[in-house]
């Protein structure tokens, strides 16, 4: 008795250059299905960091941990679908795949956003990150598994393996590269995050569905069912629609919110993701709230009298607290804030009507970049008040950073900046030294009542020595803010400290996020 034929030799490719007698899908669909799965791991990986930014930030750390994320994702799924493909037909998958990849995309936004709205506030930062890495790493496992079972299927004999697996690998690659740009320059501008993947999990499920309707006809029943995976997708779906939004705005950056305070009628505070960045009263621009604007604003009045007229140079805008008071407070010389987000300043300019004069002026770009188009001896003072969640942008911390900054100021111009930093300080520490390479003289300020170091700080730095107690009169005059850390504590803080430079600035390693 002879032995029968091996039960799918039809997908195996022939050993010779003699070709199978039918292909499982045709070349351009092919095509479109390996863009289409590649192109929606890149968009899940995207969408991924905006959805946990309300809850943990946006750090060195949490990109890193998405982007390894989501490479796991793609070697697991690739590496499970290729295995499956020599053990079955993929004829009958690849449509249920899709449908299932779909519907767990859609699955993503909701599982966040409910979770997290019934979660205490100090555990929804951990819980957010871990339920980011559940529901973007099953979607992005699925849909990577689905072109190498493409490829299986596209093999019709050995001779052409290099060209139709560098073909579909090109396509799959750019898809990816669609995806990214599609995504990052143009629809997170544009769509809300439950939208974009809304959007992305409807045309998988459509694609996936049209996929299986194609092979049926040709008598290829889905390998694995599709009733399931469309009852998850219609309740995601359902759930996602009416969950709980943290934003008020999606910005190009952040998550944006503005919140009344019920105690003060004209205070507003405006949210970025986990910070309340910036109040606003706008009766009355010279109630300062925080105790770092505070002193912020105290430094400004040490460094010029109120009738003297002083150029200000603001570097992260928010609601533009200080600029505010500045124009209040005194009488002449201009207030230029940079702000990279123009989502932001829509924001403030809708909610927090800005004031109008030439005085004033906002300036929508990368703080790095405009410091580097300004004249020589152009600004008294650097107001440095610009983050990424909870930690500096790393290239507005660098020793070429302040180089520059010198260059803009004037001879006896003052550096002012806002740190938070946590734990052992490492982060504050090399900030302080880092200006102390570029300007003579380095003043921290901290918070008198906190049991242990951490939160905001202030930096002061020029070449001229500072009025430490003139600026804490000032700070005093409203409602009271920081005060100096005696000079040998800051000598001891910066002894050992990095010096940043754009070659090595490790910002998001020395902060240490403890609360």
């Amino acid at each position: 008795m002879s032995p029968g034929p091996p039960p799918d030799d039809a997908d195996a490719p022939a050993a010779s250059g003699e070709p199978l007698p039918s292909v499982g899908l045709a070349p351009w669909v092919a095509a479109v299905v390996t863009f289409l799965s590649s192109a929606a791991v890149l968009v899940l990986e995207i969408t991924a960091l905006r959805l946990i930014a309300p809850y943990v930030g946006i750090t060195m750390e949490t990109n890193t941990a998405v982007i390894g994320l989501a490479l796991a994702a793609i070697a697991f799924g690739a590496w499970a679908g290729g295995a499956t493909a020599d053990r079955t037909s993929p004829r009958g998958l690849i449509g249920p795949l899709l449908v299932l990849g779909g519907a767990l995309t859609l699955t993503i936004s909701p599982a966040i956003r409910w979770v997290t709205a019934f979660t205490p506030p100090e555990q929804s930062a951990g819980l957010a990150l871990l339920l980011a890495a559940v529901t973007v790493f099953a979607p992005a496992a699925v849909l990577s598994a689905i072109p190498p079972m493409v490829v299986k299927l596209q093999l019709s004999t050995l001779t052409e393996t290099g060209s139709v697996v560098g073909r579909l690998s090109a396509i799959g690659t750019l898809g990816a590269i669609a995806a990214t740009f599609l995504t990052g320059f143009v629809l997170v501008a544009l769509l809300p995050t439950s939208v974009i993947l809304l959007t992305t999990g409807a045309l998988l499920i459509a694609g996936g569905l049209a996929l299986v309707v194609s092979t049926r006809r040709r008598g290829v029943e889905p390998g694995i069912g599709t009733a399931g995976a469309l009852t998850v997708a219609v309740a995601a779906a359902g759930l996602g629609l009416i969950a709980p939004d943290p934003c008020q705005v999606e910005t190009r950056y952040h998550c944006a919110s503005v919140v009344a305070d019920p105690d003060r009628e004209g205070g507003h505070t405006l949210v970025l993701d986990t910070l309340r960045h910036s109040y606003v009263d706008l009766e009355d621009p010279a109630y300062l709230e925080f105790e770092y604007v505070r002193t912020l604003a105290g430094a400004l009045d040490a460094q010029a009298p109120p009738d003297e007229s002083l150029d200000v140079l603001h570097v992260g805008g928010g609601a533009m607290t200080l600029p505010r008071y500045q124009l209040a407070h005194r009488d002449g010389g201009t207030n230029t804030v940079v702000e990279i987000d123009p989502g932001v300043v829509d924001v403030v300019r809708e909610e927090l009507p800005l004031p109008r004069s030439d005085r004033f002026g906002v300036d929508v770009q990368d703080g790095r970049v405009a410091v580097a188009g300004l004249g020589t001896d152009s600004y008294d003072v650097y107001v440095g008040d610009a983050f990424g969640g909870v930690a500096a942008p790393w290239h507005l911390a660098t020793t070429e950073t302040f180089a520059d900054v010198d260059r803009v100021l004037r001879p006896d111009g003052l550096v002012a900046l806002n740190v938070i930093d946590y734990g052992d300080l490492g982060f504050l520490a090399a900030e302080a030294a880092t200006l102390g390479t570029i300007f003579d003289h380095v003043a921290v300020f901290e918070h008198s009542d906190r049991p242990v170091p951490g939160g905001n700080f202030v930096i002061l730095a020029a070449h001229q020595p500072l009025d430490l107690d003139a600026v804490t009169a000032a700070t005093r005059s409203h409602g009271g803010g920081m005060r100096p850390v005696p000079q040998d504590r800051v000598d001891e803080l910066v002894a050992d400290a990095v010096v940043l430079t754009d070659d090595h600035a490790p910002v998001d390693q020395l902060f240490d996020g403890r609360s």
